[in-house]
């Protein structure tokens, strides 16, 4: 088997590189071109990007071997996500790589601003001794206004309370049981923005967060608050920001990112009241270090045949999750395999609902693997766990998912029912210590789903089991177990058969034909 093959794009730490030697042929080059890199991408099977390299659509579909594409830091904004995820390539990233970098920088920011170290140097530099003009604040007993409590965020509370600081949190997605650990108050955008001297910014730009401060927002701040940036630009509007300090809205600004990079012209560039950097918050050789060894690695992982941590297309877990999920993974490829070869026609709704302890899991990896069973046998385009829900949708395949605390009696259940052009198929089934199904179609039934299946719905009348078993017999095909569910005596009811060897079709298609039986497939797993 031939080696896989890395391509380093752009310069990362030599840490890196050699983790990446270990497993994979890996090739340097930090000044290809945009040309260069769309001719060559065929023939690597991952990319190692910073911020130069830009990976686009074109880029990726040129790109038939490529898993994965690793960006050494946090931001992926110089990578097509959603091509990449249509194409069933992972993105990974490094977040918690300038974790306490970008924090220590957002906390030298807040004191370049309380002591206005970057303009009483200029002046001394000029040979001036201007003590007076340099009257600053401290920090110990100031409230801190925090958006965003990420990683970044939180590392930030850990520093800033050695400062003696009130801390303020504006985060949708923090609980008050984890902020009261952290010891810190969540309130609204609109509190903390009131209260706050200084407010510094950990959120990642996006449609609701661009321009998230603007002309209203510094209305409503004090007089002598500070704002701190070290997250994206954009985030800011900064025509308003310009107008919040020469009208005194504020008393300072400090920015490390702009909504254009430089910001040539920018007439902040003006003020003597801004500090400001150029994008260096993540910029520390130990950020760096740990950015590329942390990406190496998960590459690693991936060629190894693990799962890697820090997966931006699809779901990422904990350990210990994994662990919990890791039975119902295998169980829910089992049943997406039932549902492919049991419903024939074209594929236009999923329903999925956890039942028990499932229903308080993270189970969408559960999904996208029942997903990926029942699409890889009908498509010619690879499907896996990052593509799986975007072909889906691609394909108007309605997905949905429920939780149920019952369980009936079980641990955790998952229930599914697929509907096509051509009818519905449901399946039930636990994990008892291995996977089982426990219904189909509604009908109780208790199988090991593994081996040949044959799957028949029927008429409970006397001799029609028999007849089932005559005709396999009549083909030298030996029965290994068999299970009915039955609702009524006479009624509708459905047999699972297990075999010892395959069925092919046409034994199948004279099953179907036998009197009292309505359908009868065969399953393969």
């Amino acid at each position: 088997m031939s080696k896989m093959k890395v391509l380093i794009a752009d310069s990362i730490n030599e840490k890196g590189i050699s983790e990446l030697e270990e497993v994979a042929e890996v090739v340097v080059n930090t000044t290809i071109t945009p040309e260069e890199l769309l001719d060559s991408i065929k023939d690597f099977d991952a990319i190692v990007v910073r911020s130069r390299t830009k990976v686009t659509r074109e880029v990726i579909e040129a790109a038939p071997r490529l898993k994965i594409i690793a960006r050494a830091g946090v931001g992926v904004d110089n990578v097509d996500v959603k091509a990449a995820t249509e194409r069933g390539i992972m993105v990974i990233n490094a977040p918690e790589s300038t974790s306490i970098t970008v924090a220590e920088h957002s906390i030298g920011l807040m004191l370049a601003l309380a002591r206005k170290i970057s303009i009483a140097d200029r002046s001394v530099k000029e040979g001036k001794w201007e003590k007076n003009r340099f009257m600053g604040i401290e920090l110990n007993g100031k409230t801190l206004g925090i958006i965003g409590m990420g990683r970044i965020g939180s590392q930030v509370v850990v520093r800033t309370k050695a400062f003696g600081m009130d801390i303020l949190v504006y985060d949708p997605y923090i609980s008050r049981e984890a902020a009261e650990e952290m010891g810190v108050t969540v309130t609204d955008l609109e509190t903390l923005l009131r209260e706050s001297d200084i407010v510094t910014i950990h959120v990642p730009l996006t449609p609701e967060t661009r321009h998230l401060i603007s002309d209203d927002e510094f209305k409503l701040m004090k007089d002598t608050a500070f704002i701190v940036n070290c997250a994206r630009g954009g985030i800011i509007d900064e025509d308003a920001l310009y107008r919040a300090l020469k009208d005194g809205e504020i008393a300072g600004a400090a920015l490390d990112v702009f909504e254009e990079e430089p910001p040539e012209g920018s007439p902040l560039l003006e003020l003597e009241n801004v500090v400001l950097t150029p994008h260096i918050g993540a910029s520390t050789s130990e950020a760096q270090r740990d950015a590329a060894i942390i990406v190496a690695n998960e590459i690693k992982t991936v060629f190894q045949g693990g799962a890697p941590r820090n997966v931006l297309n699809m779901p990422v877990m904990d350990s210990e999750t994994y662990k919990s999920l890791k039975p119902y993974i295998e169980l829910a490829e089992k049943m997406g395999a039932i549902i492919a070869q049991a419903l024939p026609g074209n594929i236009e709704k999923l329903d999925v609902t956890y039942c028990g302890e499932l229903a308080e899991m993270q189970f969408d990896i559960l999904t996208r693997t029942m997903l990926q069973a029942i699409l890889n046998p009908i498509l010619t385009e690879p499907v896996n766990l990052i593509n799986a829900p975007s072909i889906a949708k691609k394909r108007g395949v309605m997905v949905t998912e429920a939780r149920r605390s019952e369980s009936d009696g079980y641990r955790s259940i998952i229930m599914a029912r697929a509907v096509s052009d051509r009818g519905e198929f449901s399946v039930e089934a636990t994990h008892i210590k291995e996977p089982t199904i426990i219904g189909i179609n509604g009908y109780r039934v208790d199988v090991k789903p593994e081996g040949t299946m044959i799957i028949a719905r029927y008429r409970d009348l006397p001799g029609t089991i028999g007849a089932i078993g005559t005709k396999l017999g009549e083909h030298g095909i030996n029965i290994a177990t068999m299970q009915v569910g039955r609702r009524e005596i006479g009624g509708e009811a459905v047999m699972v058969l297990k075999v010892d060897q395959s069925v092919p079709s046409d034994v199948i298609e004279e099953i179907k034909k036998l009197e009292n039986v309505d359908d009868a497939v065969s399953i393969e797993l």
